[in-house]
This record gives structure tokens, sequence and C-alpha cells, in this order.
């Protein structure tokens, strides 16, 4: 009878090892589990540098369409304003600069038939509304008008990528919330003076 207690004394006793050696081994698989959750929670949002590179390669290869990439809408009628603006003026430039320079060919040949040679009834004057000279400083005007509407639209071209870009970056860019800046102004109650500063907070 002792023989047999001690059996089952010794089989209780392996068995409850057993039990124990069983529950660490499933602690020590349900941890790497664990850290491979943490990993990819940590993976799923991280800075994406190419973010940024994607929304300028679609902003020159389609104004505006870096601004859709970003998600910022509003601002595509913004980008093909300014860019139909600098096409209208620069388009509008261009043909005055022919007008004159027109004219003025026409003149160097020794014809007086060019359009300042008439009325708006289409009568034919003695002497032409622009001189020569005048010719020259229109040729002039509306050749830098011209250029500088061109540069102008240029310019609204490449801030459309540069927007597009810096857009980008800020949208991946982390704000904590735990961290904050703001002014404070209060006012005195016993001299009525006022206080003017800036409160810093940080919550952990």
């Amino acid at each position: 009878m002792p023989n047999k207690l001690f059996i089952v004394s010794v089989f209780s006793l392996l068995f409850c090892c057993f039990l124990s050696a069983q529950e660490k081994n499933n602690k020590k698989k349900e941890l790497p589990e664990a850290i491979s959750v943490d990993s990819v929670i940590e993976i799923k949002n991280p800075y994406n540098p190419l973010s940024p590179a994607k929304a300028a390669f679609y902003s020159a290869v389609l104004p505006g369409l870096g601004q859709a990439y970003n998600k910022r809408y509003w601002k595509i009628p913004i980008v093909y304003g300014g860019l139909a603006t600098g096409i209208y003026f620069y388009s509008t430039n261009n043909k005055e600069y022919n007008r004159y320079r027109d004219a003025y060919k026409s003149r160097l040949a020794g014809f007086k038939t060019d359009e300042f040679y008439f009325d708006s009834q289409g009568n034919q004057l003695s002497t032409p509304r622009v001189t020569t000279d005048g010719l020259q400083r229109g040729q002039k005007f509306y050749r830098k008008n011209k250029e500088i509407s061109l540069l102008v639209t240029l310019g609204i071209y490449a801030l459309n990528i540069i927007d597009a870009n810096v857009d980008a970056h800020l949208m991946q860019y982390n704000v904590d919330e735990n961290l904050s800046l703001a002014p404070h102004f209060k006012i005195n109650e016993i001299d009525a003076t006022s206080n003017l500063g800036l409160t810093l907070n940080f919550k952990f």
C-alpha cells in the first residue's frame, strides 16, 4: 500500500511538473506572436519617403494631380486658375507683339498698308496712327510682357510641383498632442494689470 501511494505521489508530481513546463512553453510561444503583432502595428503607418516624390512627379506630369494624390482637392482650381491666367496674358501679349512686328516689317519694306494706316472704319489715313518708332517701342513692350507672362506661368507650374511635394511631407509629420504651446492673457483683478505670455504643456 505505501508503495502504491509513493508511486501515485511521484506520478502526481511528474504530472504537475509536466503541466508547469507545458504552461511555460506556451508562454514562450505566445511572446513572439505578441512581438510580431506589435511590430505589425508599428509598421502599419510608417513614414513613406517615396510619397513626396510621387506627389511631385504626378504634379509634373499633370498639374493638380499631385494635389489630388494628397487629397487636397480644393487646391486644384487654384493651380489651373493661375496657369490659365498666365497663359492668357502670354497669348494676349504675343498677339500684340506680332501685330507691331508685322507692321514694322511692312514699314521697312516701304509699304504703307499696315493696319495702323487705317482707322476703325477702314478708311486709309495720310499719317499712321502709330509711328515707326512707336512700333519699335510697342514690340519691346509686348515682348517684355510676353516673357514675364511666360516666366510667371512656369513659376506657377513649378510652385504646383513644390506645393505637392511639401504637402506630402507635412501630411506625414507627426504632431504629438501631449506637447502644446499656447499664448495666454490674464488680467490681474487687484491692480487691473494684464499679463501676457506663453504656456508650454507637456502631458505624460
